[in-house]
């Protein structure tokens, strides 16, 4: 069963897609989509990152265009100036 929602993405271009989630009752990830691996840096061993390794019961490059949006909602018209008058 898909479970699906709503998104807002910025890349290649803003849009509003429909994408699945991950089961919310999956053993492996708890839902969570995937499982975080700590590493640390081995020259002083301080934490320098998480590894994200995905889980199989999401996928999360199924994804579905539903309404592009323009690149920005603000614009300053022809001729005006976007600085503020002082």
């Amino acid at each position: 069963m898909i479970r699906l929602r709503i998104r807002l993405t910025h890349w290649p271009r803003r849009a509003l897609i429909l994408t699945g989630t991950p089961r919310p009752d999956c053993p492996e990830c708890d839902g969570a989509g995937g499982i975080g691996h700590d590493y640390g840096d081995p020259e002083t061993g301080e934490y320098a990152g998480t590894d994200w390794e995905a889980c199989t019961c999401w996928d999360e490059t199924r994804r579905w265009i539903l309404l592009p949006l323009p690149r920005s909602l603000r614009r300053t018209p022809p001729g005006c100036s976007a600085e503020p008058p002082f």
